[in-house]
């Protein structure tokens, strides 16, 4: 599976503080789900390179930021 280079990163610049908020209270941290974005626009957005615990983080908190593109935040 590849992912839209242009959305994660637009994620990562853009939607940081939601970033944070989902993560709150996890035990994660939003460099973590950072590192993954920026390991996927390093390789071409290829999903089958994340290892099993990119993977995770990924489904968990990447996955839906970039399903809902749309928000309501002030950065926009």
């Amino acid at each position: 599976m590849n992912v839209d280079l242009d959305l994660v990163k637009s994620v990562l610049d853009k939607r940081g503080d939601e970033i944070e908020k989902s993560v709150a209270g996890t035990g994660y941290l939003a460099k973590t789900v950072i590192g993954v974005g920026t390991f996927l626009l390093d390789n071409e957005g290829n999903c089958d390179l994340l290892t099993a615990k990119q993977k995770v983080v990924f489904e968990k908190f990447l996955k839906p930021l970039l399903d809902h593109p749309c928000h309501t935040g002030t950065d926009r």
